[in-house]
């Protein structure tokens, strides 16, 4: 009986990683029916859930929360999965811009999407919220120093063909090298350097690819070392330059002991939104950073049916 108690409290307790394990939850419906003894067993053994109360062993209401959230994250993700891609964008970005959430996940949508999927994005918020995605942005981050990169990142119309001019990109790797050089004189943000704000949010991503390049070979380091500082600036770089090293690494932030719940929720969303686009590439970039595959990480920290969408996902398995 032990083993049994031990293993439902693993079910239940999900032993401080993502999700539960439904299976064993109804294995243990069908295997107990008429076993109050079991029950009760498992109510005793189990304080982080139950609290003696006297004459019985009263749930916690802190774990009843934790519980569902926990079981509400393969709901989530399969809802997120099945929604059309434009309004699955224009509601995270909802979501972002009227709850305390990183401004990385508008940065993501903004600068990650195809030209036309960021429009389509835009015409699902209008449509669903009855206001424009770029004024939702201006109010909600108005009192931010990153205001004006945020909106122009989320107005922009990228050109998306090959040509690139290296005149110009190398002109453009100087001008942000000359920001990064009055910023650390003058003490100011270079999220607020006109200059800066208008390179990163009108450029197509091969030229600023090539911009970043000619960055390096000007002065002897990537433009992220000197970004280093401003978080959203950083952000904004890895999302338009190497998305796949950004995603791996939203991915393991996720996976770490001690992820906040928006860090949990990092799981569902990338999953869902690179499963078509360039999960490949992310699992190649977290396996070459972190030393191991990205689904047996999620292996190790997710459980029950949420585990098994996510590694679908993932893996295409």
């Amino acid at each position: 009986m032990a083993d049994e108690v031990q293993t439902l409290t693993r079910a239940f307790s999900g032993l401080g990683g993502l999700g539960v394990d439904e299976q064993t939850m109804v294995t243990a419906l069908a295997k107990w029916r008429k076993q109050p003894e079991k029950r009760s067993g498992f109510r005793k053994s189990f304080p982080g859930l139950f609290k003696d109360h006297g004459v019985i062993e009263k749930v916690e209401d802190d774990y009843i929360l934790h519980l569902t959230a926990e079981f509400s994250r393969f709901k989530n993700l399969m809802v997120l999965w099945a929604m059309h891609p434009w309004e699955r964008d224009a509601r995270l970005a909802h979501h972002v811009l009227h709850q305390a959430h990183p401004a990385a996940i508008v940065v993501e949508i903004a600068c990650t999407r195809s030209a036309e999927e960021l429009l389509g994005a835009r015409k699902a918020y209008m449509a669903l919220f009855h206001h424009s995605l770029e004024e939702d942005v201006a109010y909600s981050a108005k009192d931010k120093p990153y205001c004006s990169l945020l909106v122009g990142l989320v107005s922009a119309y990228r050109y998306e063909g090959p040509k690139v001019s290296s005149d110009t990109a190398k002109a453009e790797a100087k001008a942000l090298g000359a920001a990064v050089k009055s910023a650390g004189a003058a003490g100011t943000k270079l999220v607020e350097n006109d200059e800066v704000v208008r390179i990163l949010s009108t450029r197509s991503k091969p030229h600023l690819v090539e911009t970043f390049k000619h960055y390096k070979e000007l002065h002897g380091k990537h433009i992220l070392e000197d970004l280093a500082s401003e978080e959203t600036l950083g952000e904004t770089v890895q999302c338009l330059a190497t998305p796949e090293v950004y995603f791996s690494q939203v991915m393991e932030a996720a996976l770490r002991d001690g992820a906040d719940s928006h860090g949990k929720e990092a799981l569902s969303r990338v999953a869902v939104t690179r499963s078509d686009v360039d999960m490949d590439g992310i699992r190649a970039a977290y396996e070459e950073q972190f030393g191991t595959k990205l689904e047996d990480a999620v292996a190790g920290k997710a459980h029950g049916q949420f585990k098994d969408a996510l590694i679908s996902l993932i893996a295409g398995k």
